[in-house]
């Protein structure tokens, strides 16, 4: 009887434990925009490997740097080579939580405001930042909507056109969809 007993424990403590849902996908969407009054310097990532634990809010984003395309060729081999150095720093990561992820109602259709603290790599450099977004549900489905801005300097992006022709804050937007 007591075998019975602590199996039955046993089971119902495995099955709180896997009660969070974890939401993932592998297509998010990142934009980059440090565009200047001389120029243009934007440019988006489809290939963003994100997962979001629904009972912590815990949230993670891991986005190859060469996965950003431009609107010309040129603009892309220029951040990747001379101001990314992908050959050296490939990935940006971001792990952080959703601080307010309480009043985030999973089972129930809706937009609920959000916000965010982290730690955001990029080029080998790891800052914190806080952001805010929406976090959408639609038919058990997540998706998130957000931006903030970074300084360039502040990730040891160095270049000859920082602060003249590329601006030296970059807003960078996130949109994922969830499964």
């Amino acid at each position: 009887m007591k075998k019975i007993i602590l199996s039955l424990l046993v089971i119902a403590s495995c099955n709180i434990i896997n009660a969070q849902k974890i939401y993932s996908t592998k297509t998010g969407q990142v934009q980059f925009n440090a565009s200047s009054p001389l120029q243009k310097i934007a440019a988006v990532n489809n290939q963003v490997d994100s997962k979001m634990v629904d009972k912590t809010g815990q949230i993670v984003f891991s986005i190859l740097v060469n996965g950003f395309i431009f609107e010309n060729q040129l603009m892309t081999d220029h951040f990747q080579e001379n101001y990314l150095e992908t050959s050296k720093f490939s990935k940006a990561e971001f792990k952080g939580y959703i601080t307010n992820i309480s009043s985030v109602d999973f089972s129930k259709d809706g937009k609920y405001n959000i916000t965010v603290d982290g730690s955001l790599t990029i080029h080998g450099v790891t800052q914190k930042v806080n952001a805010t977004g929406i976090l959408t549900m639609i038919g058990g489905k997540a998706a998130i909507n957000g931006s903030f801005k970074i300084k360039i300097k502040d990730y040891g992006i160095t270049g000859l056109y920082i602060g003249e022709k590329i601006a030296n804050e970059a807003e960078i937007t996130i949109n994922c969809k969830y499964e």
